[in-house]
């Protein structure tokens, strides 16, 4: 019997083992075309990723959060795909986690204040003042904090975040150092810090 036991065990983890071998790693996946099965991201594709040599070359990423409740996401994501020029951003993520990619990637929304901030409140700002900006910096933007602006970003939202912000660095070559707080660049609501505590984690987790 237990000579029975141990060989279906053998047997199922042979069964097991080609599958994981053949799981494609987090960093191929991240220069691919078209639309990849990101493992632990649901990714809703209004536009396809195309040739990563062909992609605007981004340098810097753009932590946003929108003043929208739950359930925004997706509508904010359909009108930028209509209109990819307008403001907004490349990237939505809704309270739920779900991902939605909704500018093609050589196309550059309009977002950020022009990188204003100078007064070195968070970070230092002399590398950042003029020169972190919409033009040159792909947006993130998480849907939720409405009605109340202070709300965090949600569990789903954070584990989302933790796969996303690997994706993009590793697909766009962008370094930990330049993953940015909308209220880090620019002057913004003074009622709470826009997307500093989703930077502040991105810098945390580092590498």
């Amino acid at each position: 019997m237990n000579v029975r036991l141990l060989a279906m065990a053998l047997s199922a983890i042979l069964n097991v083992a080609p599958a994981i071998a053949q799981t494609p790693d987090l960093a191929v996946i991240a220069r691919a075309s078209g639309t990849p099965e990101i493992p632990g991201l649901k990714m809703v594709w209004l536009a396809p990723w195309g040739e990563v040599a062909k992609a605007h070359p981004w340098k810097n990423i753009i932590v946003h959060q929108t003043e929208g409740p739950a359930g925004s996401a997706r509508g904010g994501a359909q009108a930028q795909a209509k209109n990819p020029t307008r403001r907004g951003v490349t990237v939505w993520v809704e309270t739920d986690g779900t991902v939605y990619w909704a500018v093609a990637e050589h196309l550059v929304p309009t977002h950020g204040d022009g990188a204003n901030r100078n007064d070195n409140k968070y970070i230092d700002n002399r590398p950042t003042f003029r020169q972190v900006v919409g033009r040159n910096s792909i947006g993130v933007e998480f849907a939720g904090n409405y009605p109340d602006v202070t709300r965090g970003a949600t569990e789903a939202q954070i584990a989302a975040w933790r796969i996303l912000l690997k994706v993009l660095r590793t697909r766009y070559g962008i370094p930990l150092e330049r993953v940015y707080a909308h209220n880090w660049i620019d002057y913004k609501d003074a009622r709470y810090c826009e997307g500093c505590a989703l930077a502040t984690l991105a810098r945390e987790w580092g590498d």
